[in-house]
């Protein structure tokens, strides 16, 4: 810990709730005293202004324990006010936002908060342009700024009276030499005085999208923002406080009063983050190791993992907030419906919530004179000890063998939330806290040690007095003149700096976290993420200002405008909204007219969610592209699908579909490319296509057969049908090369990346060929290009196509959905097998928890391996009620080895040995082998979980699809078999009967 000045060694924590606000002073250098250097603690409603509940926690605080004020080095608050102007979608506190997008001919079909919920984007979007701009992932521009663009822009802004303007730019987060957000916000504030301009490159990291929602929200709520952190700065002035006043963030460390002003969206989900590490704080003599942080208040169970470095950790890729999806930087909390005023309802099986009684424990629970049994009723009844209300009013509502069930049912809950947090195999601590945390029982199945400390209930308070500073660097850089220990140890020391320049004292700053990703298709291209973090130095006096250019409040009345009103909250016009479509699953029929099916919005989700299982961990996500879909769906664009069956022999199906690295693919998004490459095809070609079929059906390639065949775009039907049927690594692994009924398929081939640059290439040697020579362009074209291959004849296409497999993606679809609106995901499996031809065909291989990942880059591609172990992943009560102990029911034990290259590979049962220190491996039974399809699931929601995103903890299920009898010739195996990933020493054998999918035209079709 750094120095502090003479005298100066109090801090002060406050965290200003929606309900309460909580106080704490502790002196950091009595921590190791018994009690933990807290000198004081209170607790206070929140008032409208949280001026006057600060000044109230303060000034009793105060008065309890005779503190000087001249003690105090620091005032830190932590508060939900920013989030909860989100959550609520008040129009009081919410400004309109104009976005300008630096983007060149990139992102035109996802214009900004395209996927936001139409409420909301009513509510805040007032004006958007998309202008010259943007960077390749090399640094290299797409284009420069148009400065005359820019001012015309701000003309239109400033006419709307928009005060709050967003700046973003493709691959702005590494742009460190163009500047150009910086620039064009120069601009802006010259153009409009007074206006507040928001850099996206600020807010957060790479990921175009959801890092332009991130700063449209901060945009959004910097005026209200200014307002709230001066009513918390003006008690410490008016107590006559010289000290800095910090706002926490979300990851446990602080900002000034200036910083939280400008960016006050990082404050977002900070009440979790200090309550964890608040309570770490109060049993820090005790563990130093990473700990569970269990948080049971009355409705739910929040849990998080606190880190060994102190910090807790971040979710892994993206967040949502209010149905706005978003990329910055959050802690990874789960929550359950388990508390202490969880219902508790004894019939033929004991359950215990999600439902609670919630703040009215006092009134409605047994023990309190109430009419419902609670959890905390359950627990007075089980602990004599226990003083809470009057335990004569609960006798006779359980019998002890009802109670025995009780505490299993809760201590079930508890182990396996725990058990889906943790980051290892190995127990670890648990600590509990919260007012809900007696109904919490002293030993747990995962916890070497089970922790309940005092001082929990101000845990949040704790948290925030003790927060640190700290700064993230997030770059992508050239590793073909550096080394990436080299690379690292810059970035590392930048990292260091940064810290010191936000805050930190020098000598106390340490890098807490770092990664580094290589990045698939990009020579010599790494993404590498640091994070340091140290003490504040306490003899900075430049960051004790308040937000700059802000009067003091005069009274409360400054804040009371922003003071949510009936007639105002919820109001925002939704004239242009179109509500989400909630349709009857069941009932439901897609429009089938003349054996051409009409694509609608429920037909679309649901087909995505099947490619991507289809994709077997590969192809990369289809949401953008379904998003872009969905948007033309909305404007009234008409989207056909033809059965191969119906195809003419001398119909000319085209090809085409995206290829590059998912970096570059989530921040430069498509334009044209796509459809410009089919139009230079068809110059080289002599014709056009007549159809057009997706190359794989597997990921976001599994929509372009649809995209591109749109009315708006080439307006061709696609068909129900790919080259795949499933996701593959390369163009030659599909079934037109294992029919070989021509030297070369994939040529002529066209390539556009949409910035202009075409490349056609008319012939090749072989379709080997092929794809070397476009992943050698690719890499020059900005690692993300729009493809399309040469038509071939409908007689062709009918012997070779994987038939039916857009209908196979809607069937799994649906049964996802049905499964999610019925509440029966833990019977997803079964139920996506049963779409896919019944038990002959596929198979549930695995059910577990991942506990172990990864990675390497070898010539462009990903190979790695996921280790599963198995594990009970059905969150319900019946499994306590039987006396069972969990999660150790789950039929799968042992561990289950994925290797994949981009795609899963096989799925194999492994044992493993420890031999003096050392662990060895083993393979055992080869339960699938490609091409048979291997597919993971997200348990809790059934959805398809790809390779990338595969991380220790997640709780899922490994399905086994028999793959098309394309594929099981001699040559099918050979092409898309063990031996084409370098698995000479496995031999195929099919897990199945392939099942040919049942067409949806065939079933749905109505001849009119």
């Amino acid at each position: 810990m750094g120095s502090a000045p003479d005298r100066k060694t109090l801090r002060i924590g406050v965290d200003v709730g929606g309900t309460n606000t909580d106080g704490v002073i502790l002196d950091p250098w009595r921590a190791s005293e018994p009690d933990k250097g807290i000198i004081a603690w209170h607790k206070t409603p929140t008032t409208p202004n949280p001026s006057a509940g600060i000044n109230d926690a303060i000034m009793t605080m105060f008065a309890s324990a005779g503190v000087d004020p001249d003690q105090v080095a620091s005032v830190t608050i932590g508060t939900t006010h920013f989030v909860n102007a989100v959550v609520e979608r008040d129009a009081a506190r919410l400004s309109k936002v104009a976005v300008l997008r630096l983007c060149g001919p990139f992102s035109q079909h996802a214009p900004p908060c395209i996927d936001w919920p139409a409420e909301m984007r009513t509510l805040i979007l007032g004006h958007y342009a998309l202008l010259k701009g943007g960077l390749e992932v090399d640094g290299h521009l797409i284009s420069d700024i148009n400065e005359e663009q820019i001012r015309k822009e701000c003309a239109i802004i400033r006419e709307k009276g928009i005060k709050s303007v967003v700046v973003n730019g493709i691959f702005s987060p590494i742009d460190t030499v163009e500047r150009q957000e910086e620039r064009a916000a120069e601009l802006v504030r010259a153009e409009i005085p007074g206006c507040d301009v928001v850099c996206s490159k600020e807010v957060a990291n790479l990921g175009f999208l959801e890092r332009e929602n991130a700063a449209i929200l901060n945009a959004s709520i910097l005026a209200f923002a200014r307002k709230t952190i001066r009513s918390f700065q003006e008690p410490v002035r008016r107590l006559g406080l010289r000290c800095p006043v910090f706002i926490t963030q979300n990851d446990g460390t602080i900002l000034s009063g200036d910083m939280a002003a400008r960016l006050p969206i990082r404050t977002f989900s900070s009440g979790p983050t200090n309550s964890m590490r608040g309570a770490a704080f109060l049993v820090r003599d005790e563990i130093d190791e990473a700990v569970m942080v269990v948080d049971i208040g009355g409705t739910t169970t929040d849990v998080g993992l606190l880190l060994a470095n102190g910090f807790p950790r971040q979710q892994a890729a993206y967040s949502d907030l209010a149905g706005v999806r978003m990329n910055f930087s959050c802690p990874d909390i789960k929550s359950i419906g388990l508390g202490g005023g969880s219902k508790v309802r004894n019939g033929e099986i004991l359950t215990v919530g999600p439902d609670s009684v919630g703040y009215k424990i006092t009134q409605d629970a047994l023990v309190f004179g109430g009419s419902t049994l609670t959890a905390t009723d359950c627990t007075v009844l089980l602990d004599s000890n226990l003083d809470i209300g009057n335990r004569e009013l609960a006798k006779g509502a359980l019998n002890h063998e009802d109670l025995a069930k009780f505490k299993a049912v809760v201590k079930h809950k508890l182990e396996k939330i725990i058990d889906t947090m943790k980051t290892s195999p190995e127990d670890l601590p648990v600590l509990l806290v919260g007012g809900g945390a007696v109904i919490a029982p002293d030993e747990l199945k995962g916890a070497s040690r089970v922790l309940k400390p005092k001082w929990s209930g101000v845990a949040n308070a704790i948290g925030a007095a003790i927060a640190r500073v700290s700064a993230v660097i997030d770059t992508v850089e050239s590793t073909e003149s550096q080394t990436t220990k080299q690379l690292l140890d810059k970035i590392c020391n930048s990292a260091v700096e940064k810290a010191v320049a936000a805050g930190a004292s020098k000598s106390t700053v340490k890098v807490v976290e770092m990664d580094t990703i290589p990045l698939p298709y990009i020579a010599n291209k790494s993404r590498f993420t640091v994070r340091a973090a140290g003490d504040f130095d306490y003899s900075r006096t430049d960051l004790m200002g308040a937000p700059a250019d802000e009067p003091e409040l005069q009274d409360d009345s400054d804040m009371g405008k922003f003071e949510k009103s009936p007639s105002e909250a919820n109001q925002a016009p939704a004239a242009d909204a179109k509500p989400t479509e909630d349709v009857d699953i069941d009932s439901y029929k897609p429009k089938v007219r003349n054996r051409v099916w009409y694509i609608s919005e429920t037909d679309l989700a649901w087909i995505t969610s099947g490619c991507y299982i289809l994709g077997t961990g590969g192809g990369g996500s289809p949401y953008s592209t379904m998003i872009r879909i969905r948007e033309m769906l909305r404007r009234g664009d008409v989207i056909r699908v033809v059965s191969p069956a119906d195809l003419p022999d001398d119909a000319a199906v085209g090809c085409g579909g995206g290829a590059g690295s998912p970096t570059v693919g989530i921040e430069k998004l498509p334009g044209d490319e796509m459809v410009q490459a089919q139009e230079e095809l068809f110059k080289v070609c002599g014709r056009r296509a007549t159809h057009m079929i997706a190359i794989e059906i597997g990921g976001h390639n599994g929509l372009q057969s649809m995209l591109l065949g749109a009315r708006s775009n080439l307006d061709l039907p696609a068909v129900d049908g790919d080259w795949m049927g499933r996701a593959y690594p390369t163009k030659w692994q599909t079934t037109p090369v294992v029919f070989g009924e021509r030297a070369t398929i994939f040529a002529p081939v066209a390539m556009a990346d949409g910035n202009g640059n075409v490349i056609v290439m008319p012939t090749a040697a072989s379709d080997f060929q092929v794809e070397r020579i476009c992943r050698a362009a690719l890499s020059e074209m900005g690692s993300h290009v729009g493809t399309a291959d040469a038509p071939v004849t409908g007689e062709e296409c009918k012997r070779w196509v994987v038939e039916n497999t857009i209908s196979q993606s809607w069937r799994i679809g649906r049964a996802v959905a049905r499964a999610r609106r019925s509440n029966q995901v833990d019977n997803v499996a079964e139920t996506i097998i049963a779409e896919c031809g019944g038990a002959e065909a596929g198979k549930v291989f695995w059910k577990g928890k991942i506990v172990g990942v990864e990675r390497t880059l070898r010539m462009g591609h990903v190979y790695g391996e996921c280790i599963i172990e198995g594990a009970d992943i059905i969150d319900d009560d019946s499994n306590s009620n039987s006396n069972r102990d969990s999660p150790s029911t789950s039929a799968f034990h042992g561990l289950l080895k994925i290797p994949f290259k981009n795609e899963n590979i096989a799925a194999i049962k492994i044992s493993r040995t420890t031999v003096d220190g050392k662990t060895s491996e083993e393979d055992g039974e080869v339960l699938g082998l490609v091409p048979d399809l291997i597919t993971v699931i997200d348990a809790q929601n059934g959805e398809a979980i790809g390779t990338p995103e595969y991380r220790y903890g997640l709780l899922v299920i490994v399905l086994g699809i028999a793959a098309s009898d394309r594929w099981t010739s001699k040559r099918g195996i050979e092409i898309g078999g063990p031996k084409s990933f370098g698995m000479d020493h496995l031999t195929y054998k099919p897990l199945g009967k392939f099942v040919k999918p049942t067409s949806v035209i065939d079933e749905f079709d109505v001849s009119e």
